[in-house]
């Protein structure tokens, strides 16, 4: 979004507020039977949010939020039971999902003692392979250690991964364009997950970053199998992601990942779960007989927009949260202005 657009938008947003529609929609009849399920990925535990703030956003930014459900009488709910309250036409008023993909060790460290303190319910779509697998996830791994790498990373990214100068890593656009070099030269190369986590030290070493801390801290890793026990006897609810992240366009791979992903998550929780996120919000008409078939009941996108009973079961929207919403666009989103679908919401597709 241009910083024109943007600045429009903050505008009227401030305009609806103060004139009081914002808190009209807010308790209206109308915003009573939708459900803003919020999206997350990652709370921040060193300068990941400076990194990328459309996938990061720091613990102080996050316990504002909560703080603002929490003050404003927001009622939110697990994914389950509100997606049953929606269905069954029994939202109470300004009622709330969290959710969170991937399942990043931050979750635990960060997100799960505020939701605590505050009292919140979430659900975390889990994505298993690297729960086991105890390194960081690779490409996104590789991205930010070139961006603390600074200047210096623009030679190394070009020697290990084929990336074409010049690259400026404080963009998406330059995020997007290594993370792109990066992932064709390991589909070229056939790399494993073993090859991988080696390259990541080699990456970390060029640059002389020091990948021991960065790993004792849990940047960029998924929480562990008994930190995810530890969520699900917390009561946070424990979904569906794909086993490797990644959903496949062969319907017996696509169903594997689905099998997979949630043997491991019964395996370590002792439930089964049945709401589905589709990995980096890649989805296809086809897909949704494929997650049906496999006894999935939900399924949300990265399409902006706020659920009511209309909404496909197997498409459902989300409001990403991030970094880059202020916080008038935050009390936009879940008063219900998601759901107008205005032409100058930034899209996260």
């Amino acid at each position: 979004m241009s910083g024109l657009l943007k600045s429009c938008k903050r505008a009227a947003f401030l305009t609806l507020k103060g004139t009081g529609t914002m808190a009209l929609l807010r308790n209206s009849a109308w915003r009573t039977a939708r459900l803003p399920i919020l999206c997350y990925h990652g709370i921040a535990i060193n300068d990941e949010d400076h990194w990328d703030p459309t996938l990061f956003m720091s613990t102080s930014t996050f316990e504002r939020r909560l703080r603002f459900l929490r003050d404003g009488g927001y009622n939110v709910v697990t994914l389950s039971e509100g997606l049953l309250r929606l269905r069954e036409g029994r939202l109470e008023p300004k009622t709330v999902v969290m959710t969170f993909d991937d399942g990043n060790h931050d979750f635990f460290t960060r997100a799960l003692p505020a939701l605590k303190r505050f009292g919140f319910p979430a659900t975390v779509y889990l994505t298993t392979y690297y729960c086991d697998f105890r390194a960081p996830v690779f490409s996104v791994y590789c991205s930010y250690l070139l961006w603390k790498g600074g200047a210096h990373s623009m030679e190394v990214a070009s020697r290990m991964f084929g990336a074409q100068l010049p690259l400026d890593f404080t963009t998406p656009a330059g995020r997007g364009h290594i993370l792109a070099a990066i992932n064709q030269r390991a589909a070229e190369r056939g790399w494993t997950a073993e090859d991988k986590a080696e390259i990541g030290r080699e990456l970390a070493a060029q640059l002389k970053l020091d990948a021991t801390a960065i790993s004792r801290a849990g940047i960029l890793q998924l929480m562990t199998p008994a930190e995810v026990a530890e969520c699900g006897a917390s009561g946070i609810e424990i979904e569906l992601h794909t086993h490797r992240h990644r959903t496949p366009n062969d319907e017996a791979l696509f169903r594997r990942e689905i099998r997979d992903n949630r043997q491991r998550i019964q395996e370590i929780t002792g439930r089964n779960p049945t709401h589905f996120c589709y990995p980096s919000g890649v989805c296809a008409p086809e897909f949704l007989p494929w997650l049906r078939g496999e006894g999935v009941e939900s399924a949300t996108t990265c399409k902006i927009g706020i659920a009511s009973q209309e909404s496909e079961a197997l498409l459902l929207p989300r409001v990403v949260d991030t970094s880059e919403l202020n916080d008038t666009e935050f009390e936009a989103a879940v008063s219900g202005i998601a759901g107008l679908r205005p032409r100058w919401w930034p899209a996260a597709d």
